[in-house]
């Protein structure tokens, strides 16, 4: 035998004992057990949902259920947990109910995720717990501003904000829409969050007004045609100073959805190029944002690409998994990388990840934004109201069981009451609306809202 076959048999027996031995190693794994601590948010006859402290959500099958929604579950299993999707294909061998002790600080062990905004959790918690329930609940809601009696609905609900669109702006002068602004804030036992949609080109709300801008904002793709990304951080700076100049600090903006095809419902909104330059936009905003009071919001989570309006109704994707994750998802993973505090989901229905409910219900959706690109901001629906979602009951306690932590809604009394109720009747327990309004509460903070002598 010469040194060249002895050599190529060498090999070949080495790679024989290497995919032995993972072979073993992966079926000892499968076969070891595994724990997972999270919070029960919904059980069935056959499965129970839990939510870690990362925010990811977990089904398991598991029988001879003796817990309740709230309660801490200890769960020993064997297999491998998939964090992007909600149900596991494990093997539940055990579950406990157990009590965490709470930190030094007194913040549940549930609550602290070590996220973007955990330098003010110590701050929020301490807040949350001079709140009422009704006060808890109207923090998670941010409404359209309704057409009359205003502060009579913000001391009734005590909202988490409002959102303002361009009729509410429409001939006021800068200083009629100050006091609009300053007399709700007032008003408000909290902060609010006062959110636009100022994106650019054809959705205008504030520089709809001459009076409040000389000329409309223009596109994202007419800002890069103009100047490239330098042009872009200009406008976001010039945007952001008169957003905040008017009492506004949150823009629903910028649309980091990749669309290259002029026949797309979302291309005038969107930088009109690929998903590399796209995501460039994305950074590029964020990054210039930071430091100017005003917080912008990363949207349509998981990225809209070719589908229809689903302010109509129903809108279906189609696109393979591997499609969205290579073209759509980038751009959110760069504005998620410097730092974006929200991202509001669609409420397109994407058979890849989800083929039976609207992103902004999923929470295989929601766990692929918590875990496969780790964002511990604040999660938000589109609008609820919208076409797409007018045939789906207990719209607002889906999303709020999906994960998201802020509800966009235009019927705030029908949210606010199907919460309450969903608390009453023990669908959602009163330490997941705890959590969710300290999350809010946190962001308040981060954003230089609140302040430890708040009213």
């Amino acid at each position: 035998m010469n040194k060249k076959t002895a050599l190529t048999i060498g090999i070949f027996i080495v790679i024989i004992l290497l995919v032995s031995i993972m072979i073993f190693t992966k079926k000892n794994n499968k076969e070891a057990t595994n724990k997972i601590v999270g919070t029960v948010m919904q059980y069935d006859s056959d499965t129970v949902t839990i939510q870690d402290d990362n925010l990811v959500i977990y089904t398991f099958n598991v029988a001879d259920q003796e817990f309740s929604i709230g309660d801490n579950l200890d769960i020993e299993y064997t297999g491998f947990l998939n964090g992007n999707t909600n149900l596991q294909d494990c093997e539940v061998i055990n579950y406990k109910v157990v009590n965490r002790e709470a930190s030094e600080s007194g913040i549940p062990a549930s609550f602290q995720d070590n996220g973007i905004f955990k330098d003010y959790y110590q701050l929020a918690y301490s807040k949350l717990k001079t709140l009422s329930l009704d006060e808890k609940i109207g923090q998670l809601l941010l409404v359209r501003y309704p057409d009359s009696n205003q502060i009579e609905e913000l001391k009734k609900y005590g909202f988490g904000g409002f959102v303002f669109f361009e009729k509410d702006f429409k001939d006021k002068t800068e200083q009629e829409v100050k006091e609009m602004i300053n007399t709700l804030q007032k008003n408000s036992k909290i902060p609010l969050l006062t959110a636009v949609d100022e994106e650019g080109g054809k959705v205008v709300r504030v520089s709809s007004n001459p009076n409040l801008v000389k000329e409309k904002f223009k596109s994202p793709s007419e800002l890069y045609d103009l100047g490239g990304f330098e042009k872009i951080k200009e406008d976001t700076l010039n945007k952001s100073e008169i957003l905040n100049n008017l009492g506004l600090n949150l823009n629903l903006a910028p649309v980091v959805d990749v669309s290259t095809n002029s026949s797309d419902y979302m291309y005038e909104r969107t930088l009109k190029q690929n998903t590399a330059l796209t995501a460039n936009y994305a950074k590029t905003v964020i990054e210039s944002s930071k430091g100017t009071g005003v917080s912008y919001t990363l949207k349509h989570f998981p990225g809209y690409g070719n589908n229809s309006d689903t302010h109509i109704g129903t809108v279906v994707d189609n696109r393979t998994y591997d499609e969205i994750l290579k073209n759509d998802i980038p751009p959110f993973r760069e504005g998620i990388d410097a730092s974006a505090e929200a991202v509001l989901v669609s409420h397109n229905t994407v058979n890849s990840i989800d083929s039976n409910n609207p992103a902004s219900l999923s929470k295989d959706v929601h766990n692929l934004l918590r875990n496969e690109l780790n964002f511990t901001g604040i999660i938000m629906t589109d609008d609820i109201s919208m076409g797409a979602l007018n045939s789906i009951d207990d719209v607002t306690v889906k999303a709020i069981l999906a994960g998201n932590d802020l509800i966009i809604t235009t019927d705030y009394q029908a949210s606010f009451n199907s919460i309450k109720d969903a608390v009453t009747n023990q669908t959602i327990s009163e330490d997941q609306i705890d959590k969710l309004t300290f999350r809010v509460l946190a962001w308040k903070y981060y954003k230089l809202l609140l302040i430890d002598n708040q009213k």
